[in-house]
């Protein structure tokens, strides 16, 4: 062990500046820092920004690089840090850590240049067919920053098995372990942060973006990756573009401009830039010289750039938000930092370099008109440059202030991995270790991968594919003063894949107040709507949710059905059950017919306490009370019917509403007709045969058995085969009404047949009263007939019209109609029979009545009998050829009790308005006239 230190050594010494390794200046060379030590871990980061003259280069000649960036030099000074602390510490007793720096420039042929340089052996480079004991001078390299230019490095690496340990190359190229097994890192995969990044999308409802990422390896992968999870989460595109990732392309200037015209002409509002800070930097000057603002949503290779932060007119570009690997603040190295020296016994020029950016006098810069090579030294240069006398001696806290120093924390954690692993591998206790120090690398490799250790209270270990899976902390750029500063408003957890932001209280740049921008395509859909994409998911119509579905959810791609038992509306956002709709108890509509049955029937009662008690007067006789009880039987049957109707329906009451109907009114309606035949055969003229054959007819108990056992039978036939049921039928998509209604049969026959059967009775009748409407109104009740039946018929023949087209309405209509012509008859045939009974109207004697209907009807008055009042038969002719048989209608008059005898009370009733002058003597009666009944022969007019 130890001559395998003074060989380290040795090897230090022969690098130092002045010397010559295959006719290479080493002190012109980039690999510009280095200690020497027992084991040498290789630092491979960018000093520099770029390489000059790259397109120009012809010749293999050493690279040149300029433009010094700041915070990569960080990030170096932060792995030398801990190596010391790593030494100081005594954590692999008798074994010191020693480092060689080389700057990659950013560019991976350079960095190619750097390993050729670090796995040298004995100053030379041979070339073998196995390198297994191939003990190079660096046994594991830190870096590179840039995925492109890890994926070089590894791909070099893979032949000589020496691990490559990032902690910011996040491609997830790099996780393909068979490509590039020697690859580690302590950082996750771009996979895991584009994850992150469609997660805060997502979060803020961002679904329209662009993107912007480098034509390097990092920003393609990167971009394919963000790519895959986009579309799982259903986050378009509005653009695409990419920049060459280097900024010494002479086409880069025109390429930034056309990009930033794109930005400007695009309707989304929040950008992804995957790009390299000297990009974004590049892309921002342009932005802020059109005025464009946006949301900008940064990777990792530029979330925490201070030089970004701080430009001129940063707070002009808008809201920037962005992942960031996890952090923490080191007051001790930000000390160093303060206090910048070479490791004793080794160099670094690039410290040197800094101190004479930082500290050496440039008189032309502070000019009044300096330069514009100055504009940028300037952002570095001190303001008491030029009064050191010493610019290497000087030191000032410029680095802590000018950089984000917590940024390195897995830089330094990597650090701490590889100490970790070498204390393994060289079986290290508390005092010693006894293993090699001089061992092949790939057998660090095997031992890095399987290592794990705690670093500042926090657990750290290398998964499957060589990461470290200890997730993003998510952070926006606040506002301060005329730069940004960086506020953690959350985190992104690994492996769940679980994000937490809290931005309720943060005042948006991009809309001027507290609202979240808005990014998308089409507008939100609202709950009740579902989205029809036009072209690409994101661009979309908003329908509302048809009938029987529904969303509860913003921007749902789909409406739902609904649970059975429940439905919806158009345009819903929940399912309910439908409510029943029939004639409840408690509704006024039922409540105002079920009150004007009552009242019916109660009327009914008292009409036929009136006819009973004035049975024998000449209105009663007239209305005939046994028939006319018959009818208000009837009626009060059809009024009890439309009780039926109300409630929720059922089997049973379907079918008892409409039989209960049916005889009821079909009896009333018998009575009516037997009424109108009676006249009908009495005062109109038929032949003798013809008006005996019509006579022997009128037996009115068996006419009205006999038409309302028909319509009985017709209502036992409709119940076997039609027979009504409740209604299936389903309700309407567009209301929530579900009728409960009954269906009055399949076919509806049997419902036909029942109410023609009604109707034709009522026809008949109305047909024979208006057939006897001249006939007086004293002897017959035609006028009351023919407008009850024409008022049943109105109403059915208007029921039927809105029964059929509007079902839904059929039983209050057909209760309504059931009661109106229920009404009509008793107005029409009872109230004016009480009126009469009650107020006590005169009635016209027989004699004055005939007399009066000769005047109607057109017989002359005038001529004289041609035989005497004993004959048997006095025929005087008439002028219309009428003839009215006194004897028939007596005994028609007889039979149904309408008259009796005519007494001495009858003679007293004549109040005919005709003088007795005009009234012929012969048909004047006297007190002592016989009766009408005995008379057996036959008066003709």
């Amino acid at each position: 062990m130890h001559m395998s230190s003074v060989l380290s050594v040795l090897m230090a010494l022969s690098s130092i500046p002045g010397s010559h390794v295959h006719g290479c200046d080493l002190a012109l060379s980039d690999c510009g820092a280095q200690a020497p030590g027992d084991i040498v871990v290789g630092i491979m980061l960018p000093c520099h920004r770029k390489v000059n003259g790259v397109h120009q280069r012809i010749r293999p000649e050493n690279f040149l690089c300029s433009d010094f960036d700041l915070q990569s030099f960080v990030r170096s000074l932060a792995v030398i840090y801990e190596i010391e602390k790593v030494n100081e510490a005594g954590f692999l007793p008798g074994v010191r850590l020693g480092y060689l720096m080389c700057d990659t420039c950013s560019y991976a042929s350079k960095a190619l240049q750097n390993v050729e340089y670090m796995l040298r052996v004995n100053n030379s480079f041979d070339v073998k067919c196995n390198y297994t004991e191939r003990r190079p001078m660096v046994k594991v390299i830190l870096g590179a920053l840039y995925s492109e230019v890890s994926i070089a490095v590894a791909r070099l690496l893979n032949v000589y098995m020496v691990p490559l340990l990032s902690s910011t190359s996040t491609s997830p190229e790099l996780s393909d372990k068979l490509r590039y097994p020697v690859f580690l890192r302590t950082i996750p995969s771009d996979k895991h942060q584009t994850k992150a990044v469609v997660k805060i999308m997502q979060h803020f409802g961002w679904k329209w973006v662009g993107v912007v990422y480098g034509d390097d390896d990092y920003g393609k992968a990167a971009f394919q990756s963000f790519l895959q999870d986009a579309e799982a989460d259903s986050i378009c595109l509005a653009f695409q573009k990419i920049l060459p990732h280097y900024l010494d392309d002479s086409q880069s200037n025109e390429l930034i401009k056309l990009v930033a015209q794109v930005i400007r002409s695009s309707s989304a509002k929040v950008i992804l830039l995957i790009l390299k800070p000297e990009l974004v930097e590049a892309l921002f000057k342009e932005m802020i010289r059109t005025n464009i603002t946006r949301v900008w949503i940064s990777s990792d290779a530029w979330s925490r750039s201070l030089s970004l932060a701080q430009m001129d007119g940063i707070n002009q570009v808008g809201d920037i938000l962005g992942v960031t690997f996890v952090t923490s603040r080191s007051s001790s190295f930000d000390d160093y930092l303060k206090n910048l020296t070479a490791t004793p016994g080794g160099y670094n020029h690039f410290i040197d370099e800094y101190k004479n950016l930082r500290f050496r006098c440039t008189p032309e810069c502070f000019s009044s008109n300096p330069p514009s090579s100055c504009t940028d030294l300037l952002k570095i240069k001190s303001m008491n440059a030029c009064s050191f006398t010493e610019s290497q001696k000087q030191n000032d806290d410029f680095l802590v202030k000018a950089t984000d120093t917590s940024e390195p924390y897995m830089t330094r954690v990597s650090v701490w991995a590889v100490a970790h692993a070498l204390k393994k591998l060289l079986h290290c206790n508390d005092s010693s270790c006894s293993g090699e120090t001089d061992f092949p690398p790939w057998k660090l490799l095997n031992t890095l991968k399987h290592v794990k250790f705690e670093f500042q209270n926090q657990m750290f270990n290398f998964d499957s594919q060589g990461e470290f899976l200890n997730g993003y902390d998510v952070i926006m750029w606040e506002k301060d003063g005329s730069h940004r500063r960086f506020q953690r408003i959350g985190s992104y957890y690994l492996p769940d894949n679980h994000i937490e932001l809290d931005v309720k209280e943060y005042t948006w740049l991009s809309s001027d107040n507290s609202s979240i921008p808005q990014s998308r395509c089409s507008k939100r859909c609202k709950p009740g709507s579902e989205k029809k994409i036009v072209n690409i998911s994101c661009c979309y119509n908003c329908t509302p949710c048809e009938e029987g579905t529904y969303s509860d959810e913003w921007d749902a791609e789909n409406c739902r059905k609904c649970p059975n038992g429940t439905w919806s509306l158009k345009g819903k956002t929940e399912c309910s059950p439908r409510w029943e709709s029939y004639l409840r108890w408690s509704d006024p509509h039922p409540i105002t017919m079920v009150a004007a049955a009552v009242f019916g029937i109660l009327l009914l009662i008292v009409t036929f306490i009136i006819f009973l008690v004035y049975r024998n007067s000449p209105p009663m006789k007239k209305a005939e009370v046994r028939l006319s009880s018959v009818m208000m039987a009837g009626l009060a049957v059809s009024f009890a019917s439309v009780v039926c109707f109300m409630g929720k329906p059922s089997v049973h009451l379907c079918r008892a509403r409409q039989v209960t109907y049916a005889l009821g009114f079909t009896l009333c309606v018998s009575c009516i007709l037997v009424k109108a035949y009676r006249t009908f055969l009495a005062f109109l003229p038929f032949g003798r045969l013809i008006h005996t054959q019509l006579h022997k007819l009128y037996k009115p108990p068996l006419i009205i058995i006999v038409l309302t056992v028909v319509q009985g039978m017709i209502c036992l036939l409709w119940l076997i085969f039609d027979s009504p049921d409740i209604d299936d039928t389903p309700p309407s998509p567009q209301s929530m009404k579900k009728i409960i209604q009954c269906r009055e049969g399949k076919t509806y026959f049997g419902f036909g047949i029942m109410l023609s059967y009604i109707a034709l009775l009522a026809l008949i009748g109305f047909l024979l009263a208006f057939k006897g409407r001249k006939v007086p109104q004293e002897f017959s009740e035609m006028g009351y007939i023919i407008f009850s039946m024409l008022m049943y018929l109105f109403v059915w023949g208007c029921f039927i019209p809105v029964y059929i087209t509007n079902r839904e309405q059929g039983t209050p209509v057909q209760a309504s109609a059931i009661l109106v012509s229920t009404y009509g008859i008793i107005f029409c045939h009872f109230l004016p029979k009480c009126y009469e009974a009650l107020c006590g109207s005169k009635t016209d004697t027989l004699e004055g009545i005939l007399w009066r209907w000769r005047v109607t009807s057109g017989t002359g008055l005038d001529s004289e009998p041609r035989a005497s009042e004993e004959s048997s038969t006095v025929n005087t002719p008439s002028q219309n050829g009428l003839r009215f048989s006194v004897s028939s209608m007596s005994a028609i008059m007889m039979n149904s009790g309408t008259i009796g005898e005519v007494n001495h009370t009858d003679s007293d009733l004549v109040t005919s308005p005709v003088s007795k002058e005009h009234v012929p003597s012969y048909i004047m009666l006297t007190r002592q006239g016989s009766e009408l009944t005995r008379r057996r022969r036959s008066i003709s007019f």
